[in-house]
């Protein structure tokens, strides 16, 4: 190859530069030679696990002895270790060297973490002083070398887009006007005290809730998914999404998006995702016929959807968890059917550009819908067995209180060696050769049987979420707890069943435990930083006026539209995640951008529930990791398939229109995310089930569409058929209220009443209108109050801090009653001014017919679609 195709396509990394890759970006790249200093980086990572395992462990028995750590002491140490891997793994720059530790940075790492552990050590002096209003000098110089070196911690490990957007917040923070800074969200500018306090010594800044949710959830999460992998886990799941997928049409696309779907799961990164299944499947979807661009454009898509798939979504669920202020079962909920619909799409997608091609399969040809149909079963199968193993256990409870749990661990066990034992039975997984000329194509038989208990650490994690309704953090302690046992044991009981050395197997089991102990936290530094240094913005945000303006920006520049808002914050959200790993992403956009979906909805009459403006900007925020021109996973993809990474990216956002789409549809009908659906009833249960049933043909549909292909090579007219298809399957209601008023108004006075008649659980919707506080201009939002069975029977409107003036036939209101959700609500409009604040209408449901009548014509359009295809149909559909 020449110099100039190379440069055109792209080179071909070998696997050691693609380990070095992944390390550079999730791990740090410096490998000292040194073996007395490697091991003490990986002794300070070790620890570091350690540390989170004893202050997540619940059973707090040590508390009469030691002192129990709060939150307030535990972050400081949580960053601390943080900061100074960050500068012992991580090279300044691509000229550095990588085999050995410079003077300086040992110098930036011993300051930055005892800038971090002061906090922890003068915790009480800190309150005292600093976050009482009145630091010393002394705070105000720590503090600030903390800043500063913490930023360039985020540079090394994440590169310089977080550092760059945290350093502007701090200037527009410090400054507050300026030539580059709009009018409406000027300030008078904080002090530099003020700023260092707020952001370094304060609870609200770098220390504040994401890194708290990094010290309390995630690092759990993380280390739970590197032992699993450590343990031959990703291995596992690879071969046996190849096993079940790949005998299909273009069979390594699908095995690619599956394995990726699996390891996300267990997965924080979409480059280690793309770079630990791409090595293997890339080759393989090469040769059945994908170009190297698209090859690497599947592994992306597949990859980077797996940060929107529960129960992990790249850490951000536990930050929605504290963001939004619902569960973490509810974050699940709501979260679950877009991601699972976006997989199966991407699979069909795969399947059309197998089709199109006429490729092959890798061994005898499947069918893709008899498979669907096995995979329906079997997880109907899965879900009557757990259904019954929860109503066993209640019922073992019952019986006998006294020694259930015992017995339940008991049977764990048991189990647990059975599957061993089982899996002995068997030759260990190997990943063949992608690039041999003869591929062995495993079966399911072959491998279901070699990792059946690497499936118990994760039903454990889903017993204590789902079930026990534990904390995310105790249920990912009793995960990991399992899982040590698991990789200190499965060596030894296999090599014992083998009649092997039990004593060398023991001592594997121990290195891999270690290992997957300093893996754990080596791919936590990144996160870790990330997250500090993003609550410089959140901090930002909180203390100027950018967080409650942003929104009449956005309205500015929309003219008032909402469909162009919303495409305004997408684009937002995208740029503003460019360059970030996805825990910083959701923290950076959610923090300035959801927000102003919720206002600005309100604004047009559209009630935005908080979690889908928050799942809005997170989808957007991952794209970055897509789209050119800096889409981290796009160029790791080309490095493996040699592909071009510009042309890899872009086909990859192609790939991803699914994913685009469903952040605009899940704002216009919240029942996409289960939003009011409760599954604690049978009912709620069905209504899911024809929600998730709907949502995935329509989805299948628009993935038809945007490729061109459905049964046959589709007409311009019949991809915007079935276009129009799955947007009436998607969003029925938008075509009802063309014909019928959703809403019939009353008059505004009579909205104390409509308070105090309204049930439990009832909605009261209504219209406000006044001028901004920011510009005075008149503006108007719609509200709704959701009573509750806490709200007393009459007066429900006073009790909710809302103070109405009725005077004729108009209904003012003066401003809320301070410390009430009516009073932030209601915080951009002024009311003080001349204009007063007015409630303009009631408005109650009407009664109208039901919005699935607009699935017949839609079901009609699509008939006709399918007879005029069969027509030109050469080959099957699946």
């Amino acid at each position: 190859m020449t110099e100039d195709t190379e440069a055109k396509t792209g080179r071909e990394y070998t696997e050691a530069e693609l380990q070095d890759l992944v390390a550079s970006t999730d791990s740090g790249g410096r490998m000292p030679s040194n073996r007395n200093i490697a091991v003490f980086i990986s002794s300070v990572a070790f620890l570091w696990s350690v540390f989170q395992l004893w202050i997540a462990q619940p059973q707090l028995w040590f508390g009469q002895w030691i002192p129990v750590m709060n939150s307030s002491q535990t972050r400081p140490v949580h960053l601390g270790f943080a900061i100074l891997l960050a500068f012992l793994a991580y090279p300044a720059f691509k000229s550095s060297p990588r085999d050995r530790i410079p003077v300086f940075d040992w110098a930036l790492a011993i300051v930055g973490s005892a800038c971090a552990f002061y906090v922890f050590l003068f915790s009480r002096e800190l309150a005292l002083t600093a976050r009482s209003g009145v630091p010393t000098q002394t705070q105000i110089i720590i503090g600030s070398i903390g800043i500063v070196l913490l930023l360039e911690a985020s540079r090394r490990a994440l590169g310089p887009a977080l550092t760059v957007v945290g350093s502007l917040f701090l200037l527009y923070a410090y400054m507050g006007q300026g030539w580059l800074i709009p009018d409406i969200i000027e300030h008078s500018g904080l002090s530099f005290v003020a700023i260092v306090n707020a952001q370094w010594l304060d609870t609200t800044g770098v220390f504040g809730i994401p890194l708290g949710v990094s010290t309390a959830f995630v690092f759990l999460f993380v280390l739970f998914g590197a032992i699993l992998d450590k343990a031959g886990a990703g291995n596992y799941f690879i071969q046996l999404a190849f096993a079940g997928l790949g005998a299909l049409r273009g069979g390594p696309a699908k095995a690619a998006v599956v394995g990726s779907a699996m390891t996300g799961l267990i997965s924080g990164s979409s480059i280690a995702n793309v770079v630990t299944t791409g090595t293997f499947t890339i080759p393989l979807m090469k040769r059945v016929g994908f170009s190297s661009e698209k090859a690497g454009a599947v592994e992306v898509a597949s990859s980077v959807n797996g940060q929107i798939m529960p129960p992990v979504m790249g850490a951000a669920a536990f930050l929605m968890v504290e963001f939004v202020g619902i569960s973490y079962v509810e974050v699940i909920k709501h979260a679950f059917i877009p991601a699972v619909i976006s997989y199966i799409a991407l699979v069909y997608i795969v399947h059309l550009e197998a089709l199109k091609r006429d490729m092959p399969a890798l061994g005898p040809a499947a069918n893709l819908a008899r498979m669907f149909v096995k995979i329906f079963v079997g997880f109907v199968v899965t879900a009557i067995a757990f259904t019954a193993l929860v109503y066993g256990i209640k019922g073992l409870r019952a019986a006998a209180p006294a020694i259930a749990d015992p017995l339940v661990l008991a049977a764990i066990l048991v189990v647990y060696v059975a599957m061993v034992r089982t899996s002995a039975r068997h030759p260990d997984l190997a990943l063949d050769d992608p690039n041999a000329k003869k591929f062995h194509l495993p079966t399911v038989a072959e491998v279901f049987p070699t990792g059946l208990h690497y499936l118990l650490p994760i039903l454990v994690l889903v017993w204590f979420l789902m079930v026990e309704m534990q904390s995310p953090a105790k249920s990912a302690f009793y995960a990991v707890a399992v899982m040590l046992l698991i990789i200190l044991t499965q060596r030894p009981l296999k090599a014992l069943f083998r009649g092997e050395d039990v004593g060398a197997a023991t001592r594997a089991g121990g290195r891999d435990l270690v290992d997957g102990m300093i893996a754990g936290a080596r791919n936590m530094i990144g996160i870790g930083v990330a997250t500090a240094a993003a609550g410089i913005i959140v901090a930002t945000v909180t203390k100027t006026p950018i967080g409650t303006e942003l929104a009449g920006l956005v309205e500015v520049l929309s003219g008032g539209n909402l469909m162009i808002m919303l495409l305004l914050i997408g684009v937002f959200s995208l740029i503003l995640g460019m360059g970030l790993p996805t825990t910083a992403n959701y923290i950076v956009v959610s923090s300035l951008m959801a927000s102003v979906v919720v206002t600005l909805g309100a604004q047009e009459g559209l009630i935005v529930p908080l979690i889908a403006a928050h799942l809005f900007v997170f989808y957007f925020g991952i794209m970055a990791d897509v789209t050119p021109p800096v889409g981290l996973a796009s160029f790791a993809a080309a490095a493996v398939s040699g592909g071009d990474p510009i042309r890899t990216g872009f086909t990859a956002f192609f790939y991803s229109m699914r994913t685009v789409a469903l952040p605009f549809l899940f704002i216009y009908n919240p029942t996409l995310i289960l939003y009011g659906v409760d599954l604690g009833t049978w009912p709620g249960i069905l209504h899911a089930v024809f929600v998730f049933f709907v949502a995935t043909i329509a989805m299948l549909l628009f993935a038809a569409a945007t490729q061109g292909y459905f049964l046959a090579p589709s007409r311009k007219w019949e991809s915007a058929a079935l276009l129009l298809v799955a947007f009436t399957l998607f969003v029925p209601g938008f075509w009802l209220n063309r014909i019928q008023d959703p809403f019939v108004e009353r008059p505004a006075t009579e909205l104390a009443a409509a308070f105090d008649e309204a049930l439990p659980g009832e909605r009261v919707r209504f219209v406000v209108r006044g001028p901004s506080f920011t510009t005075g201009q008149t503006t108007e939002t719609t509200l709704v109050h959701t009573v509750s069975e806490e709200e007393p029977e009459t007066g429900r409107a006073d009790a909710a801090g809302l103070f109405l003036l009725p005077e004729g036939d108009k209904l003012f209101m003066d401003e809320p009653m301070f410390g009430t959700p009516y009073q932030e609500k209601l915080s951009g409009f002024d009311f003080y001014l001349d204009e007063r604040v007015e409630v303009v209408s009631l408005l109650t449901p009407a009664h109208r017919m039901p919005k699935q009548v607009f699935y017949i014509p839609a079901l009609l359009l699509l008939g006709l679609v399918v007879v005029l295809q069969r027509r030109r149909q050469t080959k099957p559909a699946f």
